[in-house]
């Protein structure tokens, strides 16, 4: 009798498949872009269109050639500097020493700044790693498309050398930054966002298992589980697939190509808006391929920190702007 071997079905790697507590995604990783004074950025996803542009792949098959390519456009307004945090590093992770907000006058307070930078001076001596993160907001009445009225705070990560670290956070206190100063045309990036929510659903469709035969169908069982387990232990294991949440978590999609960087919306969005989106009013990016979640969703843009090809920015030809409505 032939032996049947295959994988089981859905990956482990994300269990437990729970709702994400919050649309504000955290970038936990470690790891920083040289020679980059900031380390991401944040978006909204307005929808997707296409382009034509000329293959600059140095492998590629269609090298020198124009050719199709599907784009997300990220509607990239600017965000504002609210505070910096300065962070040492423990045995049990990071710990928040001290912080500066900007004051109502768009600047911090100088006794506070001096503070930090007395504490960076004693760390050359007391031999303690720190490091200084930006505390950002989003400015939701700028983004048409967005139904919110506060904005998204959260901290963005910095270079980690962190003399040049807490000069650059003294001059943007208090201030806006522009993705145009932490990207460009051509980079390599990483995309987090949630998901889409999908609600309860079924092992079938959240973890790929088998439908079951014919035979099983007739009792009105097909869509399941045809075992879920031995009589000992008497409790179902965890790597049982199951029915429960789908969608609506936290994913990374690695790699994504920036393939231009505008300033005016209005080059790129359709006749009559995106569907369920709008008019795209402010900076924007478009990012090769499709990014996690539905429009609306935040999305946040970090540098690229698996291996990835050096490439310029692409010719582009053409840009599709055709109406979405069906007409």
């Amino acid at each position: 009798m032939v032996k049947r071997h295959r994988p089981r079905r859905g990956s482990l790697a994300f269990s437990p498949r729970k709702r994400a507590r919050s649309e504000t995604c955290r970038i936990k990783r470690d790891e920083v872009a040289p020679g980059r004074q900031l380390q991401g950025f944040v978006g909204y996803k307005a929808g997707m269109t296409h382009l034509i542009l000329n293959d600059n792949y140095s492998h590629s098959l269609t090298k020198g050639m124009e050719i199709f390519v599907p784009v997300t456009v990220i509607e990239t307004p600017p965000v504002k500097v609210e505070g910096i945090r300065l962070y040492k590093d423990t045995v049990y992770g990071l710990k928040a020493l001290t912080e500066v907000w900007a004051g109502a006058s768009g600047g911090g307070d100088g006794g506070d700044l001096d503070r930090i930078t007395d504490i960076i001076n004693a760390d050359e001596t007391d031999g303690m790693s720190l490091s200084v993160r930006l505390i950002i907001a989003t400015i939701p009445e700028l983004v048409s498309g967005v139904p919110k009225k506060r904005g998204d705070l959260m901290e963005l990560k910095m270079s980690g050398v962190v003399h040049e670290d807490i000069e650059y956070a003294r001059k943007v206190l208090g201030k806006e930054i522009r993705v145009e100063e932490v990207f460009k045309e051509g980079d390599f990036v990483d995309v987090t966002a949630v998901t889409k929510g999908k609600g309860t659903q079924g092992p079938v469709k959240r973890w790929g298992v088998t439908i079951q035969n014919a035979k099983a169908k007739k009792s009105g069982k097909g869509r399941h589980v045809g075992c879920i387990g031995g009589w000992r232990p008497r409790r179902v294991r965890w790597r049982i697939p199951q029915l429960g949440q789908t969608g609506y978590q936290q994913r990374t999609e690695y790699n994504k190509r920036i393939l231009k960087i505008g300033t005016d919306g209005a080059e790129i969005t359709p006749k009559g808006g995106f569907l369920h989106y709008g008019l795209v009013r402010n900076g924007y990016i478009l990012v090769k391929g499709s990014v996690p979640g539905p429009k609306k969703r935040l999305i946040r843009i970090s540098h690229a920190i698996r291996p990835h090809p050096k490439l310029p920015a692409p010719e582009i030809a053409y840009i599709s702007r055709e109406s979405q409505q069906g007409n």
